[in-house]
């Protein structure tokens, strides 16, 4: 499929293009959930076109074509370069594109077994036995699923880029929800709320979670929280969970370092931040002890690649460094009109979509000591568990978090279990009351499919690495 991006590209250039990429994806995602002892749904979906994107003018244009064939790539850099010329005559700036050397390479992403190759039977096999070891009398509802994506991503440039990558995933989570006499719900989860959790592996990460060992947990402790008493409004020292900590990095770090949103370029769906360009190198964004990469390395991570959307090389790069802002995560677009960096963030969920500024693998990089040290240090707090609500603003800066689960911390020990808990913060002042984080024995690695943002919609695939954290000052229940 390498020659329908070169006659994409011959076409786009002679058609007056001075810069043109495009990108093949042949893509197979395959889904299975089963709900209360039966199968829900199972899915299993094939796409494959061609994207093409050009300059013309100082202005962009993009066109996709689902016909793999060289008529199919010529007609879509035809209507690119139609849309840029048409887009360049309103235009009041011109785009400008960082340096970039081209580079020439493949990637296969590691797997032991391919998850698309696992049969059907076997993979509801695995889900209803897991449900199974969530039933309880109050657990009126249970939900188990596993997910498998395999995807060919081919991309070249005018420029001499010329990249191969095949991509793997996989992944699964199981829930259940129980419901009291009184008429009050309650719901646990595993690995991670919203659909557990995936890593770029074959079917061992799946088989790795233990899904069917960890079931009869999550069952006991949706029944427990029925009957536990409600979390209790304070400021507090808080001590949040792995899990919990790789939605807190998501939402007020990983979207609001977003060239893109900081420029304001992306504003209509899910809003700007409250970073400003000028802030990289100066900015205090937390405590010396906040220290987040940005890493599309990662070992297992969703957001792990060789080359992005752009043909940049992965690279890991400090975000945040001892409480300091020093980068952002950007485009080539975005590197130039700071004049730091050169991209490495761009993606695309489809060959039908244009790339956009997104997370790969953003981390909070560990500390020192375990969990337990973590806690030694608390007199009177909370240890909160697992992601069941949120809300930010516009600009990432004011929050509130809900999770599922929630136990007292006295005199250095874990207490009574506690059901409906929430925090809220403004996130410079939130991450400047961090004051430890746990060592790497504990640092865990999660992967979320339905990161979103653009328009038209796009769900990018992401990870997070993260220990248990520990925070001071920390509003905690509803304010009274």
């Amino acid at each position: 499929m390498e020659p329908l991006a070169e006659h994409a590209l011959d076409a786009a250039v002679g058609a007056g293009a001075a810069y043109a990429d495009a990108r093949v994806v042949v893509r197979r995602a395959q889904n299975v959930s089963t709900k209360n002892g039966e199968v829900d749904s199972v899915s299993d979906a094939e796409t494959e076109g061609i994207g093409v994107r050009v300059l013309v003018g100082g202005a962009w244009g993009f066109a996709g074509d689902p016909r793999l064939t060289e008529e199919g790539a010529r007609d879509a850099a035809a209507r690119a370069v139609a849309f840029a010329r048409a887009s360049s005559a309103q235009s009041r700036s011109r785009v400008e594109l960082a340096p970039l050397a081209a580079e020439t390479g493949e990637f296969r992403a590691p797997a032991e077994q391919d998850p698309i190759d696992v049969p059907l039977e076997r993979k509801i096999e695995l889900c209803l036995s897991a449900e199974e070891g969530m039933r309880r009398p109050e657990v009126k509802i249970t939900e188990a699923s596993v997910r498998a994506l395999r995807e060919l991503r081919i991309f070249a440039s005018s420029e001499g880029a010329r990249t191969r990558q095949e991509l793997v995933e996989c992944g699964g989570g199981i829930e259940a929800l129980a419901v009291g006499d009184d008429g009050r719900v309650q719901v646990r989860s595993y690995p991670s709320a919203h659909g557990g959790s995936s890593g770029q592996a074959g079917w061992e990460y799946v088989e790795g979670l233990g899904l069917e060992q960890e079931a009869p947990r999550i069952g006991e402790e949706a029944a427990a929280l029925l009957t536990a008493d409600a979390c209790p409004a304070a400021v507090t020292t808080v001590v949040l969970d792995a899990e919990q900590m790789e939605l807190q990095v998501h939402e007020s770090v990983g979207h609001p370092t977003e060239l893109d949103r900081v420029y304001g370029t992306e504003a209509a769906y899910a809003g700007t931040s409250f970073l400003k360009p000028e802030d990289a190198g100066s900015l205090r964004y937390g405590s010396e002890h906040m220290n987040v990469t940005a890493d599309p390395t990662t070992p297992l991570g969703l957001g792990t690649f060789a080359y992005d959307d752009e043909g940049v090389p992965a690279q890991r790069r400090p975000v945040v460094e001892a409480g300091v802002l020093r980068g952002f995560l950007s485009s080539r677009q975005t590197a130039a009109l700071l004049g730091q960096g050169g991209g490495g963030s761009m993606r695309a969920d489809s060959w039908s979509r244009m790339p956009l500024v997104r997370m790969t693998n953003l981390h909070l990089e560990p500390g020192e000591g375990s969990f337990e040290d973590l806690l030694a240090d608390v007199d009177d707090g909370l240890y909160l568990c697992t992601n069941k609500s949120w809300s930010i603003d516009d600009k990432r800066l004011n929050f509130q978090f809900g999770t599922q689960i929630a136990w007292e911390i006295k005199r250095g020990k874990l207490g009574r279990m506690l059901r409906d808990a929430t925090y809220m913060g403004v996130t410079p002042q939130f991450w400047a009351g961090l004051d430890a984080v746990a060592g790497k024995d504990e640092w865990r690695l999660f992967g979320l499919t339905n990161c979103g943002k653009g328009q038209p919609g796009q769900h990018a695939h992401v990870s997070h690495g993260a220990s248990p954290a520990r925070f001071r000052n920390v509003q905690v229940g509803v304010r009274q």
